[in-house]
């Protein structure tokens, strides 16, 4: 355990000395009394809008705006350099945003994306947050660049994180000109969940500009708080009462598929429909229903190399999952790291591995999401098809999956001004086996006012799981406390999860253990000449036997220093203590084998990543040490290049070569040999964007742990606001006897679907 205090030390030692800067050159902090909310009015949309990106229409100049946003960075409370106007104008049954975004030099807008969900964080544009319920706890995201590229997402994790995932019918026109650019967004009221007779929301505005790094915003203006935050949110006032008609949303599917499953088996085609309805349930309430559900439009899981003794997690992805998924969300900070009490992912897709997963058909399944008053709800109901040969191809299994029923129950209660308190509740499970379930209970305490302008929150959750079969301690317990601000964002954890504790329907990668988890960030700006931030971390966890009696694994890593730099550019250091105690013997690769024992080792790291304001941009990261009973030293890659605003490609690699003392057999006797080992990832994605409408992308990847070739070739078109076409394409190769590539599978599913509202 000496380097464990050897990291720790060198984090304190910079971080003081940092500190010291920071005191000296702090600047007076902006703070905003909770109850001062800036307010915006909507004006009247015209029957004969049309949305171009032009801002030229005689209601944009009649109606009340915004122009008074405040940077966070780079210096918090100032002016910004590039100024923002923002309007909007409602009608019962749509809302239009537009944003003038003025900048001093327009010909070095950074805006190379076009692609629909692109990630614009490193590129000039606008996120629009909504919070339709007014209840500062949910909303949604809009973002756009001045190309048009949208983002849309679901504000989680009280407004700490966004669900990307999720898919709402909007869309975004722009134009530039020699002042700056413009953005017209339209969002139908019927993309949105929402209080009916409710004529405020929650509504804020965010504003990026990259080459300058500088980030302003309308409401919460503090680095405290992040712009999804809607409790920090201003108000958008005398909004229409929305009128949905009869809420009434049907979207059929047709779809075509060519496939070969295997080289032993012959190429097949057929041909299905599909249908998706949506109704409102009263005021507040959406159901959902999928009958004979296809998800062929879903890209493909980055592969990951695994070498551990744990599952890899891989998120879902799957259109009907995710809408509304936010109201699932359970137990403040619980994560692929620790758990997912409801892991939908589970649902339709089997395998003995995260990695090795095949579909089973959806024959019909039925959702509730919504609120009612201060009430969030969210109920699932999904039924499998029985697959009587369900091939897995990495684990050589073949078997039967029977006919089966899954579903969750989610409630939660808004208390106090910010909290909640709820319960989560899962029967059924993919195998089949009987009395399957899982409940549980969760309070969160969350202020944005504490010492008056910091955020905290205190969560308490508990669970509860059985299943035929399952012995041993079926509990699940937990409590954290998060200090997310800025400078310093501190959070404690303590859990306990049984040894019996397997849902069904969750996603828990160890079980019998007691986790102890502390993480502390300090992110100072001293001001350096060239330096934007400076940012430490010190994250320790500790996996303890249920008694605490002694650990299981613990992991450690102090990053004294991760400097940011006023070009975009950045250099990380980090120093990894590590401790593990299998008890048995396991694989870290395909017939390579640890023994069971106590092993402690330190890794560094060392990286360094470039701009992605650039046209090239590269981010390349390595680490060395010792590794189990050896070494290991891995090095990863990326490169990006964009040289036209429609073209984008980008290669990814990771290249890990190690040595350890394995098990290997001889007879009846095992002995402990020396081994080498060498594991390697790579991947290439082109991504084609005509328009943010008309989209082709292909990612191939290779991997020497299953030595799989495998491509997704997806061609998106929305040639209607409603309507999508996808054509996708993909095909697998294996290394077969002498190196020799193999054809292993291929599809090629066709998929048309329209939305039509009533």
């Amino acid at each position: 355990m000496r380097s464990v205090r050897y990291a720790i030390n060198a984090f304190l030692a910079i971080n003081l000395l940092l500190a010291c800067r920071t005191l000296a050159d702090a600047e007076p902090q902006a703070a905003e009394e909770a109850s001062q909310r800036p307010t915006l009015r909507a004006g009247i949309l015209p029957g004969d809008f049309a949305l171009d990106g032009r801002i030229s229409e005689p209601a944009w100049s009649a109606c009340d705006s915004i122009s008074n946003l405040v940077t966070i960075e780079p210096r918090e409370g100032a002016v910004p350099t590039a100024r923002t106007i923002v309007r909007v104008l409602a009608s019962p049954t749509e809302l239009v945003v537009s944003a003038q975004c003025f900048d001093p030099d327009p010909a070095h807008i950074v805006s190379p994306s076009k692609a629909r969900d692109a990630v614009l964080d490193e590129e000039d544009h606008v996120i629009l947050v909504l919070d339709t319920f007014l209840d500062g706890r949910s909303g949604y995201v809009f973002a756009v660049n001045p190309s048009g590229a949208r983002f849309d997402g679901l504000v989680t994790a009280h407004g700490e994180e966004i669900n990307a995932q999720w898919d709402a019918v909007w869309e975004a026109k722009t134009s530039r000109d020699a002042t700056g650019w413009c953005a017209e967004i339209r969002i139908p009221a019927n993309s949105l969940g929402f209080k009916q007779g409710l004529t405020t929301w929650g509504f804020n505005v965010q504003r990026r500009v990259q080459r300058l790094q500088e980030t302003s915003r309308w409401s919460g203006a503090s680095r405290d708080y992040e712009v999804t935050q809607t409790s920090r949110a201003g108000l958008l006032a005398d909004l229409p009462r929305f009128d949905l008609g009869a809420g009434l949303s049907i979207r059929p599917a047709a779809v075509g598929r060519l496939s070969k499953p295997s080289r032993l088996v012959a190429a097949d085609e057929d041909e299905d429909l599909s249908l998706d309805v949506s109704k409102t349930l009263g005021p507040n309430l959406l159901s959902s229903l999928t009958v004979n559900t296809d998800f062929a439009e879903t890209e493909v899981d980055a592969r990951q190399i695994k070498l551990t003794r744990f599952p890899l997690f891989f998120p879902e992805k799957r259109t009907f999952f995710l809408a509304g998924a936010d109201i699932f969300d359970f137990g403040l900070g619980l994560d692929e790291e620790t758990m997912i009490p409801f892991f939908s992912r589970r649902i339709g897709l089997f395998g003995v591995e995260e990695e090795d997963q095949a579909s089973i058909p959806i024959g019909i399944g039925g959702k509730v999401t919504g609120r009612a008053g201060n009430t969030n709800l969210g109920a699932l109901v999904v039924g499998t098809r029985r697959v009587d040969r369900l091939t897995l191809v990495e684990e050589d299994l073949t078997l039967t999956v029977p006919k089966t029923t899954m579903g969750a129950l989610r409630v939660r209660q808004n208390v106090l001004q910010e909290s909640s308190v709820g319960m989560l509740a899962t029967f059924g499970d993919p195998l089949g086996r009987s009395r399957s379930w899982m409940g549980g209970l969760d309070f969160t305490y969350r202020s944005s006012t504490f010492k008056e302008d910091q955020n905290l929150l205190v969560g308490l959750w508990g669970l509860l799981d059985d299943r035929a079969g399952l012995t041993g301690d079926k509990s699940a317990y937990g409590v954290r406390v998060d200090y997310p601000n800025d400078p310093v964002d501190i959070n404690v954890t303590s859990m306990r999860i049984g040894s019996g504790f397997d849902p069904s329907l969750a996603f828990v990668p160890r079980n019998g253990v007691h986790i102890w988890d502390m993480s502390a960030t300090f992110t100072p700006r001293p001001w350096w000449p060239g330096v934007r931030e400076v940012t430490q971390e010190l994250n320790v966890t500790l996996f303890n036997a249920l008694n605490n009696d002694t650990w299981k694994s613990y992991s450690l890593s102090a990053r004294p220093l991760d400097l940011l730099f006023k070009s975009g550019d950045g250099v990380s250091f980090a120093i990894e203590p590590e401790g593990d105690r299998p008890g048995d013997t396991f694989a870290i690769s395909d017939g390579l084998d640890l023994p069971a024992g106590s092993f402690e080792w330190t890794r560094y790291l060392i990286g360094t990543r470039s701009a992605e304001k650039r046209r090239i941009s590269a981010e390349l990261q390595y680490q060395w040490g010792d590794y189990y009973n050896g070494d290991l030293k891995t090095l990863e890659g990326r490169l990006s290049a964009r040289p036209f605003s429609f073209l984008t490609l980008e290669m990814t690699g990771e290249r890990n070569t190690g040595r350890v003392e394995a098990v290997v057999e001889a007879g009846d006797l095992e002995t402990v040999v020396p081994r080498r080992f060498k594991e390697q990832l790579v991947g290439a994605r082109l991504e084609l964007n005509v328009s943010p409408d008309l989209q082709f992308s292909t990612f191939t990847q290779y991997d020497t742990q299953s030595e799989e070739l495998g491509t997704n070739n997806r061609l998106r078109w929305t040639f209607a606001p409603r309507g999508d076409l996808f054509i996708v394409h993909n095909h697998n190769l294996a290394r077969g006897i002498g190196h020799r590539w193999e054809f292993v599978s291929r599809e090629t599913p066709l998929k048309i679907e329209y939305s039509l509202s009533f």
